[in-house]
């Protein structure tokens, strides 16, 4: 492919999954980003205050920023980004958080299996 035909866009998935060990800390830290913030409208302000200390999910996503994350990576600009957390149950000894899982296409695991059945059948 051409550098004409490549797009510049480039989409990044992350996906972390975070301890939280000290849920005041973590709290008061995102009370104290929200009281910082003086182009936060009051209405906004108090439901923010609620929002995070009902929820350390909410907490921390007011603290974790994807631009912080790419700000210092030369010859790139943040065009778009969104983020959410949640609170899970985790166990990392479950098959079900590979985090290997997504990196496989549909249409790659389709050729392996074509493959796999080529392999028993010869």
């Amino acid at each position: 492919m051409s550098t004409a035909e490549t797009s510049r866009f480039v989409r990044l998935r992350v996906e972390l999954v975070l301890e939280v060990d000290d849920a005041g800390a973590l709290t008061g830290a995102a009370l104290g980003r929200i009281a910082k913030d003086a182009d936060m409208p009051a209405e906004e302000r108090v439901h923010a205050e609620s929002a995070v200390t009902e929820d350390t999910a909410e907490a921390l996503a007011y603290l974790v920023d994807p631009f912080d994350l790419v700000s210092g990576v030369p010859g790139v600009e943040l065009a778009q980004a969104s983020w959410s957390s949640e609170q899970i149950d985790y166990d990392p000894d479950s098959p079900d958080w590979d985090l290997d899982e997504d990196d496989v296409d549909e249409d790659d695991e389709e050729v392996d299996e074509d493959d796999e059945e080529e392999e028993a059948a010869g």
